[in-house]
């Protein structure tokens, strides 16, 4: 009686059918009853992915049913591999009842799936004209007119790009997703859902269950000889609730995920690779994160900016995409609205900044839309920033379905996304696109190369500096320390001076010209840093010194005396810091304050730091209107303060730095140095 009960209200509530329509589960077996209970209950609450294949199942067992063939049909409009099924069985269903609720509705989504834009309009047409269909519908009719037209017009002048399958390597018969890449395509990490999924199938209270789902998994591939290898999960990343890759930094070095832990809405995390392995995921410090969902990201080039969605109030509607800066504390600020050029009333989402720092590709619901979510390309003015008016990159690539996580290469040949189209290897697969671009293709120049001491890889610092615009700092990178591969984009139209530090050793330096790019460049810089002999004769003064050319860059001449230091830095920041001890460890002077910094917060928090008892005192202090936490008070000199930060690192708090204050404002060590502050002595 229960599941009767049960089955009448849900007939009820969702206007299913006729009550005569009905069906006595008398004679149905236990297992089927329970599992019709489980598909109703999830139906009500909006699951509709979930209950799918058990409305699949029963209807297979009993076809002759009804509303188990409207309740598939309609959970099958949300699955692109079933949009066929949806539209043949809600057909059968409004052929005998034509007053089921919204039914018009439903027809004209799954004639849109389709293809079939014009029976979708008569449809939709129906729909706002039925007195019974729900003021909901009648919205999502309006909205899908526009669709439709929009749909027509693209499907009748195709872009004549081509979608190639990436292949059974990377894909499955289950979901593969959200495919993110290094600028030089050797890295792709992506989402996985299938049965090597942490936890298998599980319930929504992360329970095995036979009934239950796969959840999202972060999966890496490399590329060798010219081809993907085997998807491996990243472990460090993974567990058994819903891990998601949203975007992987130009370099390979930082990976960008997402993650729900119930109480925030959804917050973007980043890892970052060190030897060859994924950090656990820490999420973002700074303004990025909010009491909103943020979901997906897209690191410029250089590090400097971070393009991200968001469902934050304030915006144009929905969820819209905004852009931060990295701060000088390493934490993101000054959040502001693309605008009204890229963001409409409806949802916008999944940003890629290509690795040119100009072209911007995302998802929008809104503009020209075929239908959900479709590709857009957009350009921006490097003078002030703003946007061009986006362009709907066009079918084949968009389709009435959702269309998102777009990516592109470096040298613009191809461009990456998922897709459930029939005709794959399983649920969503990931595709190749030729060309992957609308217009003009993006200008680049890509340097890489290995860092190596004694012919041996190393992770060395490399700071980047447009010469051509008055030495402005362009960005700072770092090698694999693995490996020590490094890679960095640069744009068009500049000169720029690499800068390559390991330790305190000299650092070595190049110029790339890049003034005539136009299209895609890329050169091979490989640097080996040589250990310095300590039986350097000490030098005789003379009379008059003697003059010589300047060092080469290659040279493994001491230039200045540097103390050693056997810390092993993880962090680019940690490397930095102990080549300037080393340097200039010692150099104190009037207004110069140095302080080790534990966090740094918009709003103040609480801070728990019982793993650094016996540390020193923990302060706060406002800055730049962030509120920033030290330890261990003032120090006069750099090379005591980066002691006292060796000590709070090994206590656990490794992402601990030195900060730097000169006569009441944050400067950087390099800051110093080129003030005349920091001087060999």
């Amino acid at each position: 009686m229960l599941i009767k009960i049960i089955l009448t209200a849900a007939l009820a509530i969702s206007f299913l059918l006729a009550a005569s329509q009905t069906t006595n589960t008398r004679k149905w077996r236990k297992t089927e009853n329970d599992s019709m209970q489980n598909a109703l209950l999830l139906y009500e609450e909006g699951n509709y992915l979930l209950a799918l294949p058990i409305y699949e199942k029963l209807y297979t067992a009993h076809p002759g049913e009804e509303y188990l063939k409207y309740c598939y049909g309609k959970c099958a409009l949300l699955r692109s591999d079933k949009h066929e099924v949806a539209l043949q069985l809600l057909s059968q269903v409004y052929e005998k009842n034509k007053k089921v609720i919204d039914i018009e509705y439903d027809l004209a989504k799954a004639n849109h799936y389709n293809y079939k834009f014009d029976e979708a309009l008569g449809y939709i047409e129906k729909a706002l004209a039925n007195k019974r269909t729900s003021v909901q519908a009648k919205e999502g009719a309006k909205q899908l007119k526009k669709y439709c037209l929009n749909a027509k017009e693209f499907y009748a002048h195709p872009t004549g790009a081509q979608i190639k399958n990436a292949g059974t390597t990377l894909n499955t018969e289950y979901d593969e997703f959200t495919p993110v890449i290094s600028a030089d395509e050797s890295v792709m990490v992506f989402t996985y859902k299938g049965k090597e999924s942490t936890g298998g199938l599980q319930n929504a209270f992360l329970q095995p269950d036979p009934n239950g789902m796969y959840y999202e998994d972060v999966f890496q591939s490399v590329k060798e000889n010219g081809e993907w290898t085997t998807p491996k999960p990243v472990k460090s990343i993974n567990t058994n609730s819903h891990d998601a890759p949203i975007a992987l930094s130009a370099d390979g070095m930082h990976l960008f995920s997402y993650k729900d832990n119930g109480d925030d809405h959804g917050d973007i995390y980043m890892s970052t690779l060190v030897n060859n392995e994924w950090t656990a995921p820490q999420k973002l410090k700074g303004q990025v994160n909010s009491y909103s969902w943020e979901g997906s990201c897209s690191m410029t080039a250089n590090g400097r900016y971070l393009y991200f969605s968001s469902e934050r109030g304030g915006g144009f509607g929905g969820r819209d995409i905004y852009r931060a800066t990295l701060l000088p504390d390493s934490t993101w600020g000054n959040v502001v609205n693309l605008g009204d050029s890229i963001n409409t009333a409806l949802d916008e989402d999944a940003p890629f900044i290509h690795p040119d720092g100009v072209t911007l590709f995302y998802s929008s619901k809104g503009k020209n839309s075929m239908g959900d979510y479709d590709i857009f390309q957009a350009r921006m003015n490097w003078m002030d920033s703003t946007f061009s008016s986006p362009i709907n990159m066009g079918y084949p690539i968009n389709t009435p379905d959702g269309d998102r996580y777009y990516v592109l290469s470096a040298n613009s040949e191809r461009g990456y996304y998922a897709s459930g189209k029939s005709g794959g290897a399983g649920l969503q697969d990931i595709y190749t696109v030729y060309p992957g671009y609308i217009g003009k293709k993006p200008s680049l120049f890509v340097v890489k190369g290995k860092t190596t001491l004694d012919q041996k890889a190393v992770a060395a610092a490399i700071s980047v500096e447009a010469v051509n615009n008055n030495g402005s700092k362009f960005g700072n990178f770092e090698s694999n320390s693995a490996n020590g591969n490094y890679l960095v984009s640069l744009p068009a139209g500049g000169i720029f001076k690499l800068t390559y530090t390991y330790n305190a050793l000299p650092a070595k330096t190049t110029e790339i010209n890049t003034t005539n790019v136009d299209g895609y460049e890329e050169k091979i810089v490989d640097v080996n840093f040589e250990t310095i002999a300590d039986t350097a004769k000490p030098v005789v003064a003379v009379a008059e010194p003697e003059k010589k050319e300047p060092v080469p860059v290659a040279t493994t001449a001491r230039v200045v005396p540097v103390k050693k230091d056997t810390f092993v830095a993880t962090k680019n920041i940690h490397e930095k810091t102990i080549r300037y001890a080393g340097l200039y460890g010692d150099i104190t002077a009037e207004g110069l304050v140095f302080k080790v910094q534990i966090a740094a917060y918009k709003y103040p928090k609480n801070y728990v730091y019982e793993h650094l008892k016996g540390l020193g005192n923990v302060d706060n202090f406002l800055l730049d209107g962030i509120t920033r936490i030290t330890i261990g008070g003032d120090f006069q000199t750099l090379g005591a303060a980066w002691e006292h930060c060796k000590k709070v690192i090994t206590a656990g708090q490794s992402d601990a730095f030195v900060t730097v204050l000169y006569k009441g404002k944050r400067v950087y060590l390099e800051d110093l140095e080129k003030m005349g502050v920091f001087v060999t002595k």
